[in-house]
Formats: structure tokens, C-alpha cells, sequence
């Protein structure tokens, strides 16, 4: 966790790095297409990854925390531009103001959607807008916080008769389990080789 403190001002180019420097896990086409965007700022010097709560009357995932991200339509270019037009919707994060460091592996969500979490870095203190339509509030986690292994659990579940892992952050009271967990697991133990 020191070295994390010690070196933000390397982590932009660690996390383009260590994404670049491997072979991407793409899904086969089928479920609906989808992208979030693993959204990381500084704040107080220290890199932070910002959270969705989702709102209550959603169809799915509703109450839930989640990246910013929702359904690839007909006009996106690919997961990159579905992951920024949809957290400038739910945030107000302008695509042009997020540095995109790369892709994670693909997920296929037990709701059809087959998700591409793309990473990327927006400026500090950044004036957010949020759509209540969508979002109930924002959560901001420091990066240090989800290295502690005291937060993280993993606990089977059954699905479709298949006992599957399911994973769990919690910070302040509020759990991040899940897709949102799985991909936020990739992405710490990609970037900081755990």
C-alpha cells in the first residue's frame, strides 16, 4: 500500500501499461452489448474510483452499486464511446474529459448484457451532474481503501444450478458485490500484480 501512496503520479501510466501489456479476454457476440466506465480522479493526492448508486425504481440492479455505464446504442463507435456518452449521462463527466487507459476483459451479466468495462482518468474536482432519473447518489472510494484485504470477501452462490463465486468490497456501510466487484478485482489485481 506505501508504494501506492508514494507513486500517484505513476499510476496514469502503470494502469495504460499493465492493460496494454496483456492479451484482452473478448466475449463471443450474442447478449446485448454494454460498456461502463471504470472512472478513477485525484483527490486530497491520492487516486480515487468513482461509484453509482443506482436508483431504487430501476428495472434491474436497482439500489445497487455500479460503474456509470448502460446499454451500447446503434450510433456508439464500440464500447469506448458507449462507456463515455452513458457516464456523461448518468454523471455529467463530458466523454472529452476522460483519458482513456484501456479495457478490461469482457462480462456477461445474468441480465443478457455482455459489459466491456473501459478504464479512464477525469480531472480532479470535477463539477458532476447527477441524473436522478438513473443514479440515487455518487460514491468515491480511495484506491488505497480497495487494496485492504480486510474489505474484500468472496461467498458462493447458487445460480442456475451452478454454485458460482461471488465477490464483495464494502466501504463505509455500503457493499460493492457482484459485476461491479468482479471487474473492480480485474482491475486492482491487473494493475497492482496481486
Amino acid at each position: 500500500m506505501t508504494e501506492l501512496v508514494v507513486k500517484q503520479s505513476e499510476l496514469p501510466e502503470r494502469i495504460r501499461t499493465a492493460l496494454a501489456n496483456r492479451k484482452r479476454v473478448p466475449m463471443a457476440p450474442g447478449p446485448v452489448p454494454a460498456a461502463i466506465l471504470v472512472p478513477l480522479f485525484l483527490e486530497g493526492g491520492e487516486y480515487h474510483i468513482l461509484f453509482t448508486k443506482r436508483a431504487e425504481h430501476l428495472n434491474h440492479h436497482r439500489g445497487e452499486i455500479s460503474f456509470p455505464g448502460g446499454v451500447r446504442h446503434p450510433d456508439d463507435g464500440g464500447p469506448r464511446e458507449t462507456a463515455l456518452r452513458e457516464t456523461w449521462e448518468e454523471v455529467g463527466i463530458r466523454p472529452g474529459d476522460v483519458d482513456v487507459l484501456g479495457e478490461l476483459d469482457d462480462y456477461f451479466s445474468i441480465h443478457n448484457y455482455l459489459v466491456t468495462p473501459v478504464v479512464g482518468i477525469f480531472p480532479p474536482r470535477y463539477p458532476l451532474e447527477v441524473n436522478p432519473d438513473e443514479i440515487e447518489r455518487i460514491i468515491t472510494v480511495p484506491l488505497t481503501h480497495l487494496l485492504r484485504p480486510e474489505i474484500f470477501r468472496v461467498e458462493d452462490w447458487n445460480w442456475k444450478g451452478r454454485t458460482h463465486p461471488v465477490c464483495f468490497f464494502t466501504y463505509e456501510g455500503d457493499e460493492i458485490w457482484g459485476l461491479t466487484a468482479a471487474i473492480l478485482k480485474q482491475f486492482l489485481d491487473l494493475t497492482f500484480q496481486r
